[in-house]
């Protein structure tokens, strides 16, 4: 199939001349299916993988149907953290400055840890577009500093965490004060069941587009070590002798973990920094910025920088502990290998991990099974040998195990003679078995 222009998607000249200084030469399948729908005033549900230009898939539309003759709100933007509506507002921003229309086109961050007072004087000329998380939106819209009736479209961008932290109540309250034929825009990396009632409250036959048709970005490899006996830092400082990252986040599956791991980590050498949600906003805030300035090479983080946060420049993901659900894991990965970037993800894994693993494989990933050596990573046994040795184990062979008899003495030459006796079970346990098909 030809990929279409950003122009044959029906954008504006001055549109045009952004996506250039954009350097955006061609769109994403997830822009290139609802960009044209979005122009058309229709609601859209768009589901695609991290990474996938999802952000500028609705700002673009957004932006080419901007009224200036009207100084009111047009589009509302909500978040589910302060860092990635921040993150939004800095591509708002930028968009403005590339159409040269900082004067004309007014947007408005609206976010909590900011004075409250300050922005209700600052909201008394409407922007005409809002971008900020839904609980200070909200706040503002209920003390009448703000009104969002007037807004022709709502976009709810990572739906999925705004579900999961909460936020989808606010939002609700939101929507019931905006027109009823308001045009919604959902964005997010996988779509729960439970938003559905959300979604049928909300939506009338919008577009829906799911962009699944790779598993995780072809230019990513995936090379799986098993932990053994070891520890997580040192094995850490191993694949840190084997890469030259321009910036490796490394995941934990927790708070306390990841500030375990990276008090390890500095005695072991490595030049790390830390982000999780027990950080307050003000520390976080500090950290994103030491981040963007390189300050550090190795970044210890939980799973609100896989989905709350983008963090530019990731060349290596690396899983200190691998989550449970699938789903995690792509999200994680998806930090690296952006935009047709290449990327590598490295994960540590033990037994507890073989059911994902499998479902990973089962559902098409390519996974490098390896370990290191002299700074260099070499092929390693892949982790089911011992899984598929267990599979060949028949029940005949177990049961016969049961029933050989445990000598108190171990004397020389006991492992053979049991394995022989076993054998013997085993023959008259198949011979009765086949006896009774028999009958």
């Amino acid at each position: 199939m030809t990929k279409k222009s950003f122009q044959s998607l029906g954008m504006h000249p001055v549109l045009s001349k952004v996506i250039e200084k954009l350097q955006f030469r061609e769109p994403t399948e997830i822009q290139e299916k609802v960009i044209p729908s979005i122009i058309q005033g229709k609601s859209v549900i768009g589901q695609s993988r991290t990474g996938s230009g999802k952000t500028h898939a609705f700002l673009l539309p957004l932006f080419n149907q901007i009224d200036t003759s009207k100084r009111e709100v047009q589009f509302v933007i909500t978040a589910p953290t302060r860092e990635l509506a921040i993150q939004i507002y800095d591509e708002v921003k930028k968009i403005i400055h590339y159409a040269e229309k900082e004067e004309i086109w007014i947007p408005k961050l609206l976010i909590g840890g900011t004075d409250k007072q300050r922005m209700m004087e600052k909201l008394k000329n409407p922007p005409h577009i809002i971008v900020g998380t839904p609980g200070r939106i909200l706040d503002l819209v209920t003390s009448e500093a703000l009104s969002v009736y007037s807004a022709k479209t709502f976009v709810i961008d990572e739906a999925d965490l705004m579900l999961d932290l909460g936020f989808i109540n606010d939002v609700d309250k939101l929507l019931v004060r905006a027109k009823q034929d308001i045009q919604l825009l959902v964005f997010s990396a996988t779509i729960p069941e439970r938003l559905q009632h959300f979604f049928r409250k909300y939506l009338e036959n919008p577009l829906y587009v799911r962009i699944d048709d790779h598993f995780s970005p072809e230019t990513m490899e995936h090379r799986f070590i098993a932990l053994k006996h070891r520890s997580k830092a040192a094995v850490i400082k191993e694949i840190s002798k084997a890469i030259q990252p321009y910036l490796a986040l490394i995941f934990t599956n927790g708070k306390n973990e990841a500030d375990e791991l990276l008090g390890k980590l500095l005695n072991e050498g490595l030049n790390a920094g830390i982000i999780h949600g027990g950080l307050t906003p003000r520390e976080r805030k500090r950290v994103l910025k030491e981040i963007q300035n390189l300050k550090y090479e190795y970044v210890v983080a939980t799973d609100l920088a896989s989905r709350g946060i983008d963090i530019k420049g990731v060349s290596h993901v690396i899983n200190a502990g691998l989550p449970k659900e699938e789903e995690f894991y792509i999200h994680r990965v998806g930090r690296t290998a952006r935009a047709g970037q290449e990327g590598t993800a490295i994960s540590l894994y033990t037994e507890d991990d073989f059911k994902l693993i499998d479902n990973l494989e089962q559902k098409g990933l390519t996974i490098s099974y390896v370990d290191i050596v002299d700074e260099a990573f070499v092929e390693a046994k892949p982790w089911n040998k011992r899984q598929l040795r267990q599979k060949n184990t028949t029940v005949l062979e177990k049961e016969a195990w049961k029933q050989v008899r445990k000598s108190k003495k171990v004397k020389p030459g006991y492992k053979k003679k049991m394995k022989k006796e076993q054998e013997n079970i085993k023959r008259k346990l198949a011979a009765k078995q086949k006896s009774k098909r028999r009958r």
